[in-house]
């Protein structure tokens, strides 16, 4: 069951890496490669951007359940 967390977290962490990226900061971001410019200049938030935050929080949670099943599992020694 570790192993199996420990890659799980392993693989949020890179998708999570990834999705940072792509948000759109001060400056813009890496979003702006994929549209995202466009849509920000017209002053309301894009779908697509919409739906990149909801991904983001469910990768998140699913990165902070990994961490704290590890965190049990570790600690109980098992």
């Amino acid at each position: 069951m570790t192993l199996i967390l420990q890659g799980l977290l392993v693989l949020t962490s890179f998708i999570m890496i990834a999705l940072v990226l792509l948000h759109k900061g001060k400056g813009g971001g890496l979003s702006d490669m994929f549209g995202g410019g466009i849509s920000g200049s017209l002053g309301g938030s894009s779908v697509a951007e919409k739906n990149l935050d909801r991904v983001t929080i469910i990768v998140g949670v699913i990165w902070f359940s990994c961490i704290v099943g590890l965190g049990i599992l570790i600690g109980s020694g098992i």
